[in-house]
């Protein structure tokens, strides 16, 4: 699977439908296809909403993670028919693609970390959308994964967690660590 450096390209491009309930808050911003409404969540800032579990909150707090946002759009995709897959991938997340993660993970003697990262599968495609700036080392980390697996919207609250903890486990236990 490859992944894209232009995120936007790897999308299709359909109508939002003004009978579909995720497509209100995208049409009422003047956003009237799935490649416009990708772009704006893109542009928002990344940020933990109010309640992590819940993709609905990306637009009214203006802000939203690699899970929310991706959730998001991959809803809002099925809700209009379009093959876009929400995918959950685990990655070594280490200081060479998460400046300042470093100095933790030294001072418990590890290279790295599994780390849970939700993104967009498009025709065998990779698009993070997570944030607006497609820095090498995001591409690096999108590039190398423990683990992928297709995921549905609703699951981005506890069962995304379980599986990131359970990898966290057999990742430890292999390693020794405890």
């Amino acid at each position: 699977m490859r992944t894209s450096l232009f995120p936007l390209l790897a999308l299709p491009d359909f109508p939002l439908s003004e009978h579909e309930p995720l497509a209100q808050g995208f049409l009422a911003l003047g956003l009237r296809g799935f490649v416009d409404a990708a772009r704006h969540v893109w542009e928002l800032p990344y940020g933990r909403n109010s309640d992590r579990a819940d993709f609905r909150l990306v637009l009214p707090e203006g802000r939203g993670t690699s899970s929310t946002k991706h959730a998001l759009l991959a809803a809002l995709a099925r809700a209009h028919g379009q093959p876009v897959q929400l995918t959950l991938g685990i990655y070594e997340m280490h200081e060479r693609n998460t400046p300042g993660v470093g100095a933790i993970l030294a001072r418990e003697g590890l290279p790295g970390i599994p780390e849970a990262h939700c993104y967009l599968v498009v025709h065998q495609r990779r698009a993070d959308l997570t944030r607006k700036d497609p820095a090498a080392s995001s591409i690096a980390a999108l590039a190398c994964f423990f683990t992928e697996e297709q995921i549905q919207p609703e699951d981005i609250g506890a069962p995304k967690e379980e599986k990131h903890r359970a990898f966290i486990r057999s990742w430890a236990v292999s390693l020794g660590v405890c």
